[in-house]
């Protein structure tokens, strides 16, 4: 590789990290000494072509599609760092969790009481707005049936609106993104109730094309775990406490969770 040539990047993650998405590859850009071209994937990462051609040479990427798509392309595809978030209930470890939100003003107090409720998530591929709550369901006797309806919003702040606005009553919302919700709009924190939390999973980790070769992947990994004084400030301000090293094989959890209700 040469400097002239951009590293391309897709974020597959919510659109409310994506400024510090750009931090990262910005910081990346300084460490490599090459310009780096970071845009929001559009789609499903298995349904996207320039994952599905290797066609792009870094991705932050939910869990659950990463170890899926190691299951379809064992090779291409390395993970690298995940960061760790600052809470507590994090345990200084790169996991999150799936939040289960309700308007405030409604009555719904946990799971067990959402019989009958309106349910939406963001997509079937998403592990903390679907396959997790779909997992605690099948897990769970007592919840079964729990809803009467379940509804795509398309990406998890829309759920967070729909729910707000009365289209449906609850939706699973990743841990991360719903507090830098809170943070982007304090006044959520007197609309919305967490009813109840399912995980903890792995964190989605910025994963890296194999066709680097391995002085760049290792470079890169090096970097993350080193982050210059820029990188720290965004950090700072999206609770993030440090990236930690991640493997492929940790991801190897997802491979099972296949989607296996129909709502």
């Amino acid at each position: 590789m040469t400097t002239r040539t951009p590293l391309k990047v897709v974020s597959y993650l919510a659109p409310n990290w994506f400024g510090f998405y750009q931090a990262v590859t910005e910081f990346l850009s300084r460490v490599l000494a090459q310009d780096v071209q970071l845009v929001q994937g559009q789609s499903d990462p298995l349904d996207d072509p320039a994952l599905l051609h290797d066609q792009l040479d870094l991705a932050f990427i939910c869990g659950l599609p990463f170890g899926r798509y190691c299951q379809i392309a064992p090779y291409q595809l390395q993970a690298l760092v995940a960061p760790v978030m600052q809470a507590p209930r994090y345990h200084n470890q790169p996991i999150y969790f799936a939040d289960v939100i309700v308007k405030a003003s409604s009555g719904f107090t946990d799971l067990e009481r959402l019989q009958g409720s309106t349910f939406c998530y963001n997509d079937r591929g998403s592990n903390s707005g679907y396959h997790l709550v779909q997992q605690r369901l099948q897990h769970d006797e007592v919840l079964q049936p729990v809803f009467d309806a379940a509804i795509a919003s398309g990406s998890h702040q829309q759920s967070i609106r729909w729910v707000l606005a009365g289209q449906a009553d609850w939706a699973a919302i990743d841990s991360t993104v719903l507090e830098q919700a809170l943070r982007d709009a304090p006044e959520l924190v007197q609309q919305l109730r967490v009813v109840a939390s399912i995980g903890p999973s792995p964190m989605p980790p910025l994963v890296a094309a194999t066709h680097l070769g391995k002085e760049v992947i290792d470079r890169i990994q090096a970097a993350m775990l080193q982050p210059d004084a820029n990188l720290q400030a965004a950090m700072q301000r999206m609770t993030v406490q440090r990236y930690a090293a991640v493997k492929s094989a940790d991801y190897a959890v997802f491979n099972n969770r296949l989607a296996v209700m129909e709502w």
